[in-house]
Formats: structure tokens, C-alpha cells, sequence
């Protein structure tokens, strides 16, 4: 088991990291000019940030049929993009919420350097915690899926 849950989170993380550099070639090239250490905290709080998305996914995975799991996953990214503030400044009601979402601290990552500070212990708290829960109901899918004890 832990064999499968590791292919699969390198498999996304692979996707992930693979986006991620194009999107760095495209900031480069497009004049974005950041100090190495900038790149680097930037890209280790965003690793950590997709930890908990891909426990979501490999649960979801193993609960949703091939015909649900494309609507329900682009709902799912919709609405916590909503309540983080990737598309526009979350404030109020959608701020006080969003702070305890990983999709927050995932946008907080890519700004990390705009904002010349670090995530808190709030942010790492949520992002763990997310990850610990997550990857518990992840495994539970899983040997109900499978069938395993």
C-alpha cells in the first residue's frame, strides 16, 4: 500500500512540478527577475501546499466513478480558488474561511515573495493538518476500494 500511495503522489508531483517550471520559463522570459532564495522558498511552500490535493485526489479517486470524478474534482478546485483568493482578493466571510482551506496557503506560496514574508505557524498548522486528514480518509477509500484491511 504505502508503495502505491508513494507512485501516485510522485506521479502528480511530477505533473505538478513539471507546470510549475513552465510557468517559471514563462515569468523568466517574460522579464520576472527574483533572487535564488526568493525561487526557492517560493517553490518549497508550494510543494508542501500540494500535499494535502494529493491525498483529495487519490481519495476521490478511489470514491467517485471516471464519469463524476472530472465535474466534481473542477467544482472542487473552483470553489476553494473562490475562498483563497486566486482570482480576486478574498475579504470578509470568504477570507475568515478561507484562511483554514490549503488552497489559501497554496496562493499564499506563490506570493510569498510579493509579500516578503513566510507562512506563519497558521498556515504550516492548516497545511498539515488538511495533509493528516486527508491522507487518513485517502487510505480509508482505499481499503474500502480495494477491499484490503
Amino acid at each position: 500500500m504505502r508503495a502505491y500511495f508513494r507512485a501516485k503522489m510522485l506521479t502528480s508531483y511530477a505533473t505538478a512540478i513539471a507546470s510549475l517550471a513552465l510557468l517559471y520559463l514563462a515569468g523568466a522570459s517574460l522579464g520576472v527577475s527574483l533572487p535564488a532564495h526568493s525561487w526557492l522558498e517560493m517553490s518549497g511552500l508550494i510543494v508542501v501546499a500540494l500535499l494535502p490535493f494529493g491525498a483529495f485526489a487519490i481519495m476521490l479517486g478511489h470514491l467517485m466513478t471516471n464519469e463524476s470524478i472530472g465535474p466534481l474534482s473542477g467544482g472542487s478546485v473552483s470553489l476553494l480558488a473562490v475562498f483563497s483568493g486566486t482570482w480576486f482578493p478574498a475579504t470578509g466571510f470568504l477570507h475568515t474561511v478561507g484562511q483554514w482551506l490549503p488552497s489559501y496557503w497554496l496562493v499564499q506560496a506563490g506570493r510569498v515573495t510579493l509579500e516578503g514574508h513566510s507562512w506563519g505557524a497558521k498556515g504550516w498548522a492548516v497545511v498539515i493538518a488538511w495533509t493528516l486528514v486527508l491522507a487518513v480518509l485517502a487510505v480509508l477509500a482505499y481499503r474500502r476500494d480495494t477491499g484490503r484491511v
